[in-house]
């Protein structure tokens, strides 16, 4: 799913060169310490200045682990679900630095997750070596069908089909960061009458901080002629916290 997440990027004010020319008209001579700017350059900066605000709460997080507070914080962009692709437009939802450094749940992966990744896309041995800057290898054939149990904060699941019926699974590990003892229910929203979506376990009980629980989403379609891509979303909530992952399902042709 891309884009992962939204952020503000329409006429920002932002810092910039005298020595930049201030419009598209390359015989604009003005100089401006300062210009009000638009696009998805403007929101990098702010997607970045989020990830070092909850960086200073959590030093402690791998990059993965921000991100996923970041993603499951966010703001519902209204239309997602109206617009089949609205996720592809919007991702998560629009950046919420104050909810992000208090997520409650976290989708970590690891440097591991990713090279066994790379292994299941059928990069080589040397390829993986270049990127991972190790010895790192992998093991055993490409398994293309475990690409959707990267453990990451939205569930994107490609299916192949004959527009009559499917079912997948798709697996996650999720982390507690909120409260040492604390229990998790599963709500489903925005569910399409075509499909039908399964949570198990429905609830995860934490004992401690930072302890990891895995489950398993389980989606069905049935008489799905005429549509290829169905959305829907998972929260886990505590009461306190609500941890959102987007759920979409594409459907590919045999």
């Amino acid at each position: 799913m891309k884009p992962d997440i939204s952020a503000p990027g329409v006429n920002i004010l932002a810092a910039y060169s005298p020595l930049g020319l201030p419009s598209i008209d390359f015989d604009d001579k003005r100089k401006f310490k300062y210009n009000l700017l638009s696009g998805t350059s403007m929101a990098c900066p702010h997607i970045a200045a989020v990830v070092a605000y909850v960086r200073s709460f959590h030093p402690d997080w791998s990059p993965a682990a921000i991100k996923s507070a970041i993603m499951t914080t966010a703001k519902p962009v209204l239309g997602t679900y109206d617009d089949l692709a609205g996720e592809f437009a919007y991702g998560s939802g629009n950046i919420n630095p104050q909810q992000a450094i208090h997520p409650g749940l976290v989708y970590d992966i690891t440097k591991e997750d990713y090279v066994q990744m790379l292994c299941n896309y059928g990069y080589d041995a040397e390829k993986i070596k270049q990127i991972s800057g190790d010895n790192s290898s992998c093991h055993g054939a490409p398994q293309r069908s475990l690409l959707k149990d990267i453990n990451y904060p939205a569930m994107v699941i490609p299916v192949v089909s004959d527009n009559k019926h499917f079912e997948a699974k798709i697996h996650r590990i999720v982390t507690n960061v909120g409260f040492p003892n604390s229990t998790y229910k599963a709500t489903l929203i925005h569910q399409n009458p075509k499909i039908k979506i399964e949570v198990q376990p429905k609830l995860l009980t934490f004992r401690s901080l930072h302890e990891k629980q895995s489950f398993v989403v389980t989606i069905i379609g049935r008489e799905i002629l005429n549509q290829t891509v169905f959305s829907s979303s998972l929260i886990w909530s505590d009461g306190t916290h609500k941890v959102k992952s987007p759920i979409i399902v594409q459907i590919l042709p045999q």
